[in-house]
């Protein structure tokens, strides 16, 4: 199935040196994005890369910029959020079975696969872009409508009205 942001780049236009790749996300494929990621919009997404080729694989590193609306998950509010994300991805034929194990050292890049000769950074892009948001992002009234809702904070639980039954538990 092609994703709903599909730009792919064939590696065999892919030298050793950088080579410099813009996207843009258009009108239909920011819905179908926001209907896949469960938000209210997708505004706008884009993607600055400079793609080479290093040793089996192609590097790919720049950033993925977007502007969102995503629903408050207390009172569903829109929220508008902006996404400025710094991405660096390497792009691979062969990726490890689900059983192997693999040790990654600290600066150790994400691996997407290398499909039908071509790499997509839409894809990647996307992905960036969703993993960036809050997944459960809070409107300025989702402190009031969780107290109205009786819902107590953290602070509020430890200091409130059974905190002195909990230390005298603790004492017994």
């Amino acid at each position: 199935m092609t994703p709903e942001f599909h730009r792919p780049v064939r590696i065999d236009t892919i030298g050793e040196r950088d080579r410099a790749v813009e996207i843009e996300a258009n009108e239909g494929e920011r819905a179908a994005l926001a209907r896949r990621f469960g938000l209210v919009a997708v505004d706008r997404l884009s993607g600055t890369f400079g793609v080479r080729r290093e040793g089996d694989g192609i590097l790919a590193s720049g950033s993925v910029g977007a502007s969102v609306v995503q629903a408050c998950s207390v009172t569903g509010d829109p929220i508008a959020v902006t996404v400025m994300e710094p991405v660096a991805l390497r792009f691979a034929d062969e990726m490890t079975s689900e059983g192997d194990e693999v040790e990654l050292s600290v600066d150790a890049l994400d691996i997407l696969p290398i499909e039908d000769g071509a790499v997509d950074l839409g894809e990647a892009a996307a992905d960036t872009m969703a993993l960036a948001l809050d997944p459960f992002p809070r409107s300025p009234g989702a402190a009031a409508a969780l107290k109205a809702a009786g819902v107590v904070s953290e602070d509020e639980a430890i200091h409130g009205p059974f905190a002195d039954l909990k230390a005298k538990l603790g004492q017994a």
